[in-house]
């Protein structure tokens, strides 16, 4: 007892800091931002009011809008590969294509190459994902998932899980909407699931507005009847494109890049969203060559034209009832945060998988290089560290994504991530010096999926841009071990089409309709891009030399 007493002093001080080591360490866990990554599938930039398209004054996005006011609005985010699964891939690995294994929509991620996840949790997070995944293999690396199989539905939607079954067995059915759907499944996982004592990191991820653009019932009267302001290169568009592109004299015109009018015999819009099948398309998917002598020479005649804004109007009325769906789930989540005062210590991001064409050059889908399907929507609000109302010009893409993530959970980069972290802008609102001046972007498969867009890479900086189609089709008799994934990239018409440059001055010419390469006043200006241009290749392990059938194209025309 008199041991007792006489260390009594010593023993309470010892307990003062024990416990109050273990409440500093406890406060330090709690201060630590939460972070919500929001990602919606193919929510072009054209479809935002900050982003100040033809679009904005129909006010498509008023929550989206207002949280991007604020943060840090990124004017030049892009995507190194305007396709759904190589984007995921360069999103969760922070990794190019050839470096992480995905070039097609057959690719997958297995889950100790599920990088982002990996790295949050190593640093304390709990992590978890939930909507539309497609990266095929269990996202094992998650503490927590649900996610939609493949694409996954729009009503209804089936979600995989965890369970005692091997992956995908393991599933559970709903019924509604998939936008409202995820977003339930979501606000459970904040209210009933997390652990509460820790961080966490969750990506949310929206299947809308992919196509087929099935939005919820209750959207059926918006902007019923309103007429959508159309975009001038759907009814002419002058020089854009090039011999790769739109074929000699035109001649690929017909089978190149679905089309929201009649002009693509392959794939258009009125096929998607009418169900309508063409005897043209009958006539010609059999040809032995998709430069056949016999294709009908496209023009734009008043009745088709008339036919072309009444398919557009309906297309993009679907289209923008799924991103109100998205914008007003956006808003249910970011109530459930302020209700529970979690909006001041939680990082929120919102971006897409890509950008798409919404009747531009008469295009739709993305995969093109052209700005509407490459520029990706992403902005940040992150209170605790960074001002509201920044814009920057600086130039980011998806690879970058990943290790900012990391370092905004208090991370380092890792060496193997080939993204940098764009930390620094967020924290400053400048750009650093030696930042990134240029941006390299692959698109693999050569006129898949009957959207029938020719394989091509690029570069793109902050006034110029550079496109180089080799237009080769990924199966080479020479060598028997080409690989070629049929089941991606499965078509009518498996023919090479003729390779070519493009170069646009985005300064004078923003919305690309003028193919410029082959003005003198230019010369210089893509020379330098073209040494940029393998530099870049080089340093980010995207060259061809394991496919020399392709590298024999593009040294046959590199300097033409």
């Amino acid at each position: 007892m008199l041991y007792f007493e006489w260390n009594r002093p010593v023993i309470l001080a010892l307990c003062i800091i024990l416990f109050g080591c273990k409440k500093r360490d406890k406060e330090i866990v709690d201060d630590r931002p939460n972070i919500i990554y929001i990602m919606a599938d193919d929510h072009t930039s054209q479809a935002f009011g900050i982003y100040n398209s033809r679009l904005a004054s129909l006010n498509p996005t008023p929550t989206l809008d207002k949280l991007a006011r604020e943060g840090v609005i990124f004017d030049n985010a892009f995507v190194n590969n305007s396709i759904c699964v190589p984007s995921r891939a360069a999103i969760i690995t922070g990794q190019r294509a050839q470096t992480n294994g995905v070039l097609d929509l057959e690719g997958s991620i297995p889950p100790e190459k599920q990088y982002l996840p990996l790295e949050i949790k190593k640093l304390g997070y709990q992590t978890a994902i939930i909507g539309k995944w497609h990266l095929h293999e269990e996202p094992a690396a998650f503490d927590y998932y649900q996610v939609l199989p493949s694409q996954g539905s729009y009503f209804n939607p089936e979600f995989r899980v965890r369970g005692e079954q091997p992956w995908p067995q393991n599933a559970v059915q709903t019924k509604g909407h998939s936008s409202d759907k995820i977003t339930d499944i979501t606000l459970d996982w904040l209210k009933n699931k997390r652990d509460k004592g820790k961080p966490f990191f969750l990506m949310h991820h929206f299947k809308a507005p992919h196509d087929d653009f099935e939005y919820a019932p209750r959207y059926e009267e918006y902007l019923n009847d309103t007429f959508i302001p159309e975009p001038e290169s759907l009814y002419d568009n002058k020089n854009n494109g090039s011999v790769a592109t739109r074929g000699i004299n035109d001649s690929l015109s017909r089978v190149i890049g679905s089309s929201v009018s009649h002009r693509n015999l392959i794939r258009n819009q009125a096929m998607n969203i009418y169900k309508e099948d063409t005897t043209l398309y009958r006539k010609y998917r059999d040809a032995s060559s998709i430069q056949s002598n016999e294709m009908i020479a496209w023009k734009m005649d008043s009745e088709e034209k008339a036919y072309t804004s009444k398919t557009y109007q309906d297309y993009l009325k679907k289209y923008l009832r799924c991103v109100k769906g998205v914008d007003d789930n956006v808003k249910r989540l970011l109530d459930y945060l302020e209700a529970e005062n979690m909006m001041e210590n939680t990082i929120i991001i919102y971006t897409s998988d890509q950008g798409f064409m919404l009747g531009e050059h008469d295009y739709i889908d993305k995969r093109w290089m052209y700005e509407e399907s490459m520029r990706m929507p992403f902005f940040i609000r992150c209170p605790k560290k960074i001002k509201s109302g920044i814009r920057t010009d600086a130039i980011i893409n998806n690879t970058d994504f990943a290790p900012t993530l990391i370092e905004l959970a208090g991370g380092k980069t890792p060496d193997y991530m080939q993204g940098k972290s764009f930390k620094t802008i967020l924290e400053t609102g400048q750009e650093p010096e030696n930042w990134q001046k240029s941006t390299y972007y692959r698109y693999w498969m050569h006129l898949a999926h009957r959207h029938q867009n020719p394989a091509h890479f690029g570069l793109r900086t902050k006034d110029y841009k550079l496109i180089f189609y080799y237009g080769k089709y990924w199966v080479d008799t020479d060598n028997p071990n080409a690989i070629w994934n049929e089941k991606s990239w499965g078509n009518d018409f498996t023919k090479h089409t003729p390779p070519a440059w493009e170069f646009y001055d985005l300064k004078k010419d923003p919305k690309e309709m003028n193919n410029a390469y082959n003005d003198p006043t230019h010369a210089s200006i893509i020379k330098n891009l073209k040494k940029e241009l393998k530099t870049q290749r080089e340093h980010l392990n995207e060259t061809d030399k394991n496919y020399p059938h392709i590298q024999k194209v593009i040294d046959e025309h590199w300097n033409d």
